[in-house]
């Protein structure tokens, strides 16, 4: 398998897969809990002409186990298939525990990430001073060089000041918080907040399980949280 010409990305070996083994791997849809163990399964497999190292083997069911769908697929009460479709095992606890985990923190990734671009899309607040300046210095061409370091400098510790303000305030309204430790006493629509990166959110509880407590954030994303990630 190793010295043979290999596919060049995840995607096409997945895709090589599905149609090797239509009943075991999904492209798109609902996909079911894998056999532990079928990396070997699929060795021994495959050959020599289909171009796929052990190495991309590894990455492409890295990927493919790794994403959303994929890990929505483990859950209570699943059972793992072989490379014919075949139920092979029941899922343990501890990775339907350890697949909501990765979940959590997938979306939680994605939400921060999407919070900071839409920040740093948000021009800062400048004093009346420096919008007065700014604006002299784009209409004269003269203006000297001094001034414009004078500039730099005033815009600098405006940033600096409003990013240590909203630290602050975000730090504050953390520590105000008190966190749930009980989700019994949770109710569905009630407003609660949970810390994503740097951002206190605002989220209305959609549902109550044993698993967690299934939120909606501002954004009308729906995730999972576990109760000592809520506070009110």
């Amino acid at each position: 398998m190793e010295n043979q010409p290999k596919l060049n990305t995840n995607k096409n070996i997945i895709i090589l897969l599905s149609e090797r083994f239509p009943r075991c791997f999904i492209v798109e849809g609902e996909t079911r809990p894998l056999k532990i163990g079928i990396f070997q399964d699929i060795v021994e497999c495959l050959s020599e002409k289909d171009g796929i190292s052990k190495t991309q083997l590894r990455s492409a069911l890295r990927m493919y186990t790794s994403s959303w769908r994929y890990l929505y697929s483990v859950k209570e009460g699943a059972k793992r298939i072989d490379l014919h479709g075949n139920v092979c095992s029941v899922l343990e606890k501890k990775h339907v525990i350890h697949a909501r985990e990765r979940l959590i923190n997938a979306k939680s990734r994605v939400q921060a990430q999407h919070i900071e671009k839409k920040e740093k899309k948000q021009p800062i607040k400048k004093s009346r001073d420096y919008a007065s300046t700014h604006s002299f210095r784009i209409t004269k061409e003269n203006f000297s060089h001094h001034n414009q370091l004078k500039n730099k400098e005033r815009l600098q510790h405006a940033s600096i000041k409003y990013t240590h303000c909203n630290d602050s305030k975000a730090l504050n309204t953390e520590q105000k918080l008190e966190s749930v430790t009980d989700i019994s006493t949770l109710q569905i629509g009630q407003i609660l907040k949970v810390k994503i990166g740097k951002s206190i959110l605002d989220v209305s509880v959609l549902n109550i399980s044993k698993d967690g407590v299934r939120v909606q954030l501002p954004t009308g994303i729906a995730m999972i949280v576990f109760a000592e990630h809520l506070k009110f």
